[in-house]
């Protein structure tokens, strides 16, 4: 299997114009079908119209362009994700999810090669357990603020029920933009909303009756 130089990131910033073509590039490329594994610097290069060199003065190694177009996914998510509270509602997650279904779908590619790439390599699976963080502590700190005023129940263990809601929730995501039905994108948004809202954020108390 081709090696992948692991180093740490660059920090992001906005991309120039020659960072831009090489992310553009990547990501046409993926779309039709490039295993990311396999692919060479130079066929990037090539695709962007710049020279090898130039690859090299924007990204470290090609860890560090994965990990570039990841982040943008993971951003654009996490923009429309932390929009929501729990006061508009549960249809209105529903939307949310529809939301970051298109993303997904835009980014299908990328997410495809970050699960190629992690299979092996603990940089990227590192990167990627970092990325996905950021969701499990705003849900952790929502739920909190919910518990704290009796709207979610007392007995719900907390990082439990995220690990479960955030790392589950974008499992079956990622399956269904892979596999499932686009016309079905927005049966599947609401059914993962009424999961997160009434498992989780509305989810009854225990009152200790059962038996």
């Amino acid at each position: 299997m081709p090696s992948i130089t692991r180093r740490r990131t660059a920090n992001v910033g906005r991309p120039t114009s020659a960072e831009a073509e090489i992310l553009a590039a990547t990501q046409r490329l993926l779309i039709n079908g490039a295993n990311f594994t396999e692919l060479g610097v130079q066929q990037i290069s090539t695709e962007a119209g710049v020279a090898r060199s130039t690859f090299y003065n924007h990204f470290r190694d090609k860890v560090d362009l994965l990990m570039r177009l990841a982040t943008e996914l993971m951003s654009s998510s996490f923009d429309v994700t932390s929009a929501w509270h729990p006061s508009e509602g549960v249809e209105h997650l529903a939307d949310v999810f529809s939301q970051v279904m298109r993303v997904y779908r835009k980014h299908a590619a990328v997410r495809r090669a970050l699960a190629e790439v992690a299979a092996y390599d603990a940089t990227v699976r590192d990167f990627w357990g970092r990325e996905l963080t950021q969701f499990t502590d705003w849900t952790l700190t929502l739920l909190r603020a919910e518990q704290d005023v009796g709207r979610t129940p007392a007995d719900l263990d907390l990082e439990s029920a995220v690990r479960v809601i955030v790392m589950g929730g974008e499992r079956a995501l990622v399956d269904h933009v892979t596999a499932g039905d686009p016309g079905r994108d927005a049966a599947f948004a609401r059914e993962l909303a009424l999961t997160w809202w009434h498992g989780v954020y509305r989810r009854p108390a225990d009152d200790g009756g059962a038996g």
